[in-house]
């Protein structure tokens, strides 16, 4: 194997390390599952625009994170596909920035997990509320919390990251 293959390998298994224990740690804190959750780790989607090897460690660390999730398969499902096409396309859009800032990609966990998240609470959880009012609340709920992690989180992550040169060995 390469080293590039193998820098590529270690960037996406720390990656997913780093987002399965944030996820725990949010775990204990009760701000990791569910309607209202603040998952710290959301905020390393931005490292797709960094790096590919983001995606699959994305991913992994989401399947990891969720192993712990009170709506069990489900959550492993449909919370860890909303974790990767929000890292897909998030590598996507990389290149479209305003004043610098890759705004698109910063966007795409709050709308893959709003949707896809909302969906799955609106199917799982008890409600008196029609279906299509608690998806849309649930929705709401989930990309608000998206947002503000990705705001307090993944914007001073990516200065960080681009000020640190992390990953500009162009993988």
């Amino acid at each position: 194997m390469n080293k590039k293959k193998i820098t590529v390998m270690a960037h996406g298994a720390m990656i997913a390390a780093i987002y399965a224990a944030a996820t725990y740690l949010c775990a204990v804190f009760a701000i990791a599952y569910g309607n209202i959750q603040f998952r710290l780790s959301e905020a390393l989607t931005i490292l797709s625009v960094f790096t590919p090897a983001a995606i699959p460690g994305l991913a992994i660390g989401c399947i990891i994170g969720n192993l712990s999730s009170p709506f069990g398969v489900w959550d492993i499902v449909f919370g860890s596909l909303a974790t990767l096409f929000a890292a897909i396309t998030a590598r996507a859009l990389r290149n479209i920035r305003f004043r610098g800032f890759p705004f698109l990609s910063f966007i795409m966990p709050v709308i893959f997990n709003g949707l896809i998240v909302g969906a799955e609470l609106t199917f799982l959880l008890p409600t008196d509320k029609a279906k299509l009012s608690a998806f849309v609340i649930y929705a709401l709920e989930v990309a608000a919390g998206e947002l503000a992690v990705c705001i307090a989180g993944g914007i001073p992550l990516f200065y960080a990251v681009r000020k640190a040169g992390i990953f500009n060995n162009k993988l």
